[in-house]
């Protein structure tokens, strides 16, 4: 006797049934939505270009950790020149103004961020910069804090890296509670400022370091692309360096003004 089964109901064509169905798009910052039913062969190539894009960024990064590094121990390493940068005026208000003029020039135009080698030539600059202004902050500190807070920070960030690459957590859709956050924190700081006081600096300083690792997770997985609701474009390379860089670096500021006390 033979059985007749219902029959199966089939998606789309005969090579694709395996696949499952797009619910929708997903949006990426600076570049166009991806085309709906693209085939095996195209998304071989984005996964490529995108693994290529994240091999980039995280060369970029390392060259920034290594140029700050360099700069932080060649500034700090003597008491006299650690005492002199930490009185210099000029040198830490060109560092401040080459710093902010950057980051107003790179996020205000698309196309140079995308223009290379004029785009390296920029983040160079902004680079050394940094590096002084982070210089000028770690010289009211001890070498043996500075290393200790390095230490911290490398741990710190490689954790929060692996968790952003691992959790099933989507941490691109909170970019709004980020902003919102930041501004709080910065109007917390200013009033940091003029109330003063150890307890208040380490409330700020925590509620920073806290801040900025929720923001490394952000960036990462908007770099990583795939699965995640939004993604950065592979031609912002040097915009998502410089994202993690600021992370990395707000992070190890805040871990210094934690650990507090000075020898100098």
């Amino acid at each position: 006797m033979q059985v007749v089964g219902e029959p199966v109901q089939q998606y789309g064509n005969r090579s694709r049934q395996a696949e499952s169905i797009p619910l929708g798009r997903y949006e990426a910052y600076g570049s166009e939505t991806e085309p709906e039913g693209q085939d095996k062969d195209l998304e071989f190539c984005n996964s490529s270009i995108r693994r290529g894009f994240i091999r980039k960024v995280y060369l970029i990064l390392l060259l920034q950790m290594i140029t700050s590094l360099v700069v932080i121990t060649a500034l700090t390493i003597d008491k006299q020149v650690r005492l002199g940068v930490a009185k210099s005026t000029w040198m830490f208000l060109l560092a401040l103004f080459t710093v902010v003029a950057i980051l107003v020039t790179l996020a205000c135009n698309e196309n140079l961020r995308r223009r290379s080698p004029l785009n390296l030539l920029f983040l160079s600059a902004f680079t050394i910069a940094e590096s002084f202004l982070l210089a000028i902050a770690a010289c009211r500190f001890a070498p043996m804090e500075i290393f200790i807070a390095v230490l911290i920070t490398a741990a710190v960030c490689l954790g929060l890296t692996l968790f952003a690459l691992q959790t099933r957590y989507d941490f691109t859709m909170m970019g709004g509670f980020l902003l919102s956050s930041l501004i709080i924190l910065l109007l917390f700081g200013i009033l940091t400022i003029f109330v003063g006081g150890g307890l208040f600096t380490y409330v700020y300083a925590s509620i920073s370091a806290l801040l900025f690792s929720v923001y490394l997770v952000y960036d990462t997985q908007l770099m990583m692309g795939g699965r995640h609701r939004y993604s950065i474009s592979p031609e912002e390379y040097i915009f998502a360096a410089i994202n993690l860089y600021m992370d990395v670096i707000n992070i190890f500021l805040d871990i210094l003004q934690i650990m507090g006390g000075s020898d100098t």
